[in-house]
């Protein structure tokens, strides 16, 4: 069989074959999701994108060594922050980690594990690596991540080529929430949540001393108005 053949087959499978949809209690992991059959797990989730910043200049204008141990310890601090706070990472996406939180306390969780990747990176990432690669200060770059948090129905399937394949999440909560990770505006915004998200907080994930730490704003985020809030925060340990 050529490729073509091949590819074709594939298709007609997954397009052609119903979708079999189950709620999920537990975020599935690949081997809970089939792929060919269309199984699909749905979840009443909160979806969270931890985004480094600059990583074009990064990319560009230190080594390869440099840039990769920036992008490694900031992706492994934010994920320890994210399974510490009870998300499940289920993708990597190049400088970019995805957590997946459920159960009763999923938005505050994640907006903790939030406020505490933005304290991470500041003071325990950054200091470790200008201690150990000067040119980083020299040059100004500054670690730091960027996330999105989102709320909602979401389903996840699987999606590949056979044994090698990913899973993948199919909704508004991880498109929306991937988007404002990808936000960069001026300040030192690193936070972004949904209204749903906020309306959900509980009193620790949303007051500083009896200050809010979030500010709302209305903002197009994939083509939709929408109010979002954002913080500056960050939670130490």
């Amino acid at each position: 069989m050529s490729l073509g053949d091949d590819i074709r087959s594939d298709v007609d499978k997954l397009v052609g074959t119903p979708w079999s949809v189950r709620n999920g209690t537990v975020v599935p992991d690949t081997d809970g999701v089939q792929l060919y059959s269309n199984d699909a797990v749905k979840l009443d989730a909160v979806y969270l994108y931890a985004d480094l910043l600059g990583s074009t200049a990064l990319a560009r204008d230190y080594t390869w060594q440099t840039a990769g141990k920036v992008i490694r310890a900031s992706l492994h601090t934010a994920s320890k922050i994210i399974k510490e706070y009870k998300g499940e990472i289920r993708s990597y996406d190049g400088d970019r980690v995805m957590g997946i939180f459920i159960g009763g306390s999923k938005n505050s969780n994640a907006a903790k594990a939030a406020l505490r990747i933005n304290y991470a990176l500041g003071n325990i990432v950054q200091p470790a690596l200008y201690s150990s690669l000067p040119t980083l200060k020299s040059g100004g770059y500054q670690p730091r991540m960027c996330v999105g948090i989102a709320s909602g129905e979401a389903v996840i399937a699987r999606a590949g080529v056979r044994g090698r394949s990913d899973l993948v999440s199919i909704g508004r909560a991880p498109n929306v929430a991937a988007k404002l990770s990808d936000i960069r505006e001026t300040g030192n915004y690193r936070t972004y949540i949904t209204g749903d998200v906020y309306k959900r907080l509980d009193e620790a994930s949303k007051l500083s001393k009896g200050v809010n730490m979030w500010e709302a704003r209305i903002t197009t985020v994939g083509g939709e108005q929408m109010t979002i809030y954002r913080s500056t925060y960050w939670w130490s340990f």
